[in-house]
Parts: C-alpha cells; sequence; structure tokens
C-alpha cells in the first residue's frame, strides 16, 4: 500500500517519537515495525519531513526504500542494504510474488467466513487522496479476506491483498459497508470515533532473498 501525502495538512502531523522497533537486521536487510502516525517517506511540506526512510537512514547508512505503507498503518517493512538487493525484492513486488497478510479491526458484523472482493480502483480526483472503485478507470484490486474474531458490532479480519492499489484495503472493505474502525478518510461517526487510529496492521510479509532462500517476517498487531 502506498503513501498518501497529499491532504494531510489538513490535520497535524505529530509522528510518534519512540524509537523505530528492528525485527532483523543483516548485510542484505532491514526489517522494521513502522508505527501508525509516521509517513513511510517524506511529505511535500517541510513539517513533514520526518518518516520511515529518513530515520532509518540515519541509522543504517545507505538503506535503500522497497515499498511503503499507510501513514495511519502500523506494521512489516522491509528495506534492501544493497542496490542488488532493492533490485532484486522491487522485481517480487512488481511481479506479485510477495506474500503479504494484514489485520484490520472493521465496523459491524461482517457476515459469513471468508471471501474475495474484486473491484477496480482509481483515484477519486477532486476529493484527492482519496480512492473509489471503478469499472471503467480502475485498475484490478483484488483483496482475500478471513474472519478471525468477532466481537458485537466489529469485525476481526485477516487480509490478503493480491495487488498492491492506493487504499485498497480501506476502499474494499468499506465497499462491503465495513470501513475499517478509525479510518479518518472513510470511516465516519462512530466507526471513526472508535478507535484513536486506523485499526489496521501489517502482520507479515514473505519473500526470497537474493540466494533464493524464503524469507518470512512477522509483527505481533498492537490491537
Amino acid at each position: 500500500m502506498k503513501d498518501s501525502n497529499a491532504g494531510l495538512a489538513q490535520r497535524p502531523y505529530a509522528p510518534p517519537p519512540d524509537p523505530v522497533e528492528v525485527l532483523h537486521c543483516d548485510d542484505r536487510l532491514l526489517v522494521v515495525n513502522k508505527p501508525s502516525g509516521l509517513l513511510s517517506v517524506p511529505g511535500k511540506p517541510a513539517e513533514m519531513a520526518d518518516c520511515l526512510e529518513r530515520r532509518l537512514k540515519r541509522a543504517y547508512p545507505g538503506a535503500l526504500l522497497v515499498h511503503r505503507l499507510d501513514m495511519d498503518t502500523s506494521g512489516v517493512m522491509v528495506f534492501a542494504r544493497k542496490p542488488s538487493v532493492q533490485r532484486h525484492l522491487n522485481l517480487q513486488f512488481e511481479r506479485r510474488l510477495v506474500r503479504k497478510t494484514y489485520i484490520a479491526e472493521v465496523w459491524g458484523e461482517v457476515a459469513g467466513a471468508a471471501g474475495r472482493i474484486d473491484l477496480p480502483l482509481v483515484v477519486d480526483w477532486p476529493n484527492r487522496p482519496l480512492q473509489m472503485v471503478c469499472h471503467v478507470r480502475g485498475k484490478a484490486a483484488i483483496t482475500d479476506w478471513q474472519v478471525i474474531g468477532r466481537a458485537p458490532g466489529q469485525t476481526r479480519l485477516l487480509l490478503a491483498p493480491q495487488t498492491g492499489r492506493s487504499h485498497q484495503l480501506r476502499v474494499h472493505l468499506l465497499s462491503m459497508g465495513h470501513p475499517i474502525i478509525g479510518d479518518v478518510f472513510y470511516a465516519k461517526g462512530a466507526a471513526l470515533a472508535a478507535a484513536p487510529r486506523l485499526l489496521l496492521h501489517a502482520q507479515s510479509l514473505a519473500f526470497s532473498d537474493v540466494d533464493g532462500a524464503a524469507r518470512e517476517f512477522h509483527c505481533p498487531c498492537p490491537f
């Protein structure tokens, strides 16, 4: 999922000051737990310069960005420590060979146990950075979901996106009638007020290393 910097100036940017948790580090890979509220890359306004990429480059000179998470999403992110490793990982993301899972807490009680959302997405230009379903101009977007917990008025889902469109999980779940709790872009009323942050977490990331070895990293959900 990609950063959405446009429009963030509408709310104060207050990134968490705590040190970033490192999940794994070797001479090829740097895997971290991105906190909710921290941009993956710098925003355009000067006050949005603080971000995960810059923090890691200070601590690990030469760290190279591979992919992004939305500012409000927490969880696993991988950085490369060599250009050759960055190219190797970028190719896997482009070819959709990277396997990702997310945990989301959504508003309402989802019917059924599992399913697939196959709805094309496109930017909602008058309301950027919002995205929307569009069967005419949208790009293919697929999300598999499974119920892993239930509580009165809300449902816990395990999500496996097969594509990586901007705001894909947020818009796909909204299309089901179940916005992610705490989503400042798509949730309203009680669904927005029910949590102080977006309840979306990148739980796992799996890919192949440059030597062909399978690598998988997990980060426990904080909510």
